[in-house]
């Protein structure tokens, strides 16, 4: 039927023009209110995360959400080139509350599809009462379901947003946590509990701090993959992961722990309570310097709680080495080539109990070489040998030196 009216629908964005009986909008807008009651109801039928008490957040979200879409069809009919940017607003909020809630959005977005559809069918009796020819029907049906994709749209960015802003903070908070945890000052564990309850951080007994090898360009994939709990500073020098409860059932250690590593080179500190996790970093660090210098194995992942005598000896290095200048000084005497011979078979035949022929086994040579070694160490050290002290500090500096080559006891 012909229809003299200026107003119209795009069809398909391709600039076809469905005709539109004049009062239209108007006539729609004065429905608004039943058809968003029926429309309402329909949803809180279908969609159970809405069919809460009355005063319900859900609820009081479902009315205004409702209105609003049915609004933004309308004002769609009555000027199509409108953008509806309000309404796509107040879905985009939606969108973002239900994300800063913590729920899906998939109850959101099954709503719109429920109320769409449900919008549609009560539209169509309203066609057929204004008699309303097959074009036209068609037409208002694109644009009802345009609408639809528009607030969902909306409400997706919204949440999309929401999710990304959230995992931020988050993460800037589980930051701050972990600065707060391994600084070297008094630890308030009332901050603590704070600063873990914005981070959503369970508070674990135990924890143990890791560091990472530096590496020249730090990469997003080489990034330690998330587990539960662990908290990560990858712009720290060195890198560092904090695990909670690394030594109980199921939590994020042993080989899952070195998987997630990917061969990176990385010192495990020791298992220590929550408010010590700076010394687990501490030794954490101490043990990642000393496999840069060859002191403990390079490659791989190095558990402090399996050298703890080597990182002792290295505490203070400084005293160490007066040490070793002070007990060693008779092997000052001898050639470079007898001072390394004589060195490792001393520290050989104080760590067998005098046993010689299992320094010989030891150092791969005859036990009648281990003898004549042994006669040139009395001559250097004389009776000091058998002093129980002297015997400890001459174990504890050959020992440092022994580290430094790891290969001296094999030769």
């Amino acid at each position: 039927m012909a229809v003299p009216t200026p107003q119209g629908l795009p069809d398909g964005g391709h600039g076809v023009v469905a005709p539109l009986p004049p009062g239209l909008a108007e006539r729609l807008r004065a429905q608004l209110e039943p058809v968003a009651d029926e429309v309402e109801e329909e949803v809180r039928r279908q969609v159970p995360e809405y069919a809460r008490p009355a005063d319900g957040t859900y609820r009081r979200n479902l009315r205004a959400g409702v209105v609003q879409a049915l609004t933004l069809f309308v004002d769609h009919i009555g000027d199509p080139r409108g953008q509806g940017d309000a309404i796509a607003g107040t879905y985009y909020e939606l969108g973002r509350g239900e994300a800063l809630e913590g729920r899906s959005l998939d109850a959101l977005q099954s709503a719109l599809r429920i109320g769409g559809l449900h919008a549609w069918r009560l539209l169509c009796r309203t066609a057929e009462d204004l008699g309303l020819d097959s074009a036209v029907v068609a037409a208002l049906g694109e644009l009802a379901f345009r609408t639809v994709h528009e607030v969902a749209e909306a409400a997706a960015a919204g949440y999309a947003e929401a999710q990304l802003r959230s995992t931020d903070e988050l993460e800037r908070r589980r930051r701050r946590l972990l600065d707060l945890l391994v600084s070297e000052g008094p630890v308030s564990p009332e901050t603590v509990q704070d600063l873990a309850h914005g981070a959503r951080w369970p508070l674990p007994r135990q924890v143990a701090v890791i560091a990472l090898a530096a590496t020249p360009d730090q990469r997003e994939e080489e990034r330690p993959p998330a587990a539960a709990g662990v908290l990560v500073d990858m712009e720290s020098r060195p890198p560092r992961v904090l695990v909670p409860d690394p030594d109980g059932s199921g939590r994020f250690g042993g080989r899952a722990l070195a998987l997630a590593l990917r061969g990176r080179p990385a010192a495990v500190g020791p298992t220590v309570a929550l408010t010590e996790a700076a010394q687990s970093l501490h030794w954490a660090t101490r043990a990642l310097g000393l496999m840069g210098r060859g002191v403990l194995p390079r490659q791989g992942m190095v558990r402090c709680a399996d050298h703890l005598s080597t990182l002792l000896l290295h505490s203070d290095e400084p005293l160490l080495a007066q040490l070793q200048a002070r007990v060693l000084a008779p092997l000052d005497a001898v050639s470079a080539g007898q001072r390394a011979r004589l060195a490792e078979t001393l520290l050989a035949w104080l760590l067998s109990g005098s046993n010689v022929p299992d320094v010989a086994t030891r150092l791969h040579i005859h036990p009648q070489t281990v003898r004549y070694r042994l006669r040139q160490l009395e001559k250097l050290f004389g009776d000091a040998l058998h002093d129980p002290g002297t015997r400890l500090d001459l174990v504890l500096a050959l020992r440092a030196e022994a580290l430094r080559d790891p290969d001296a006891l094999t030769r």
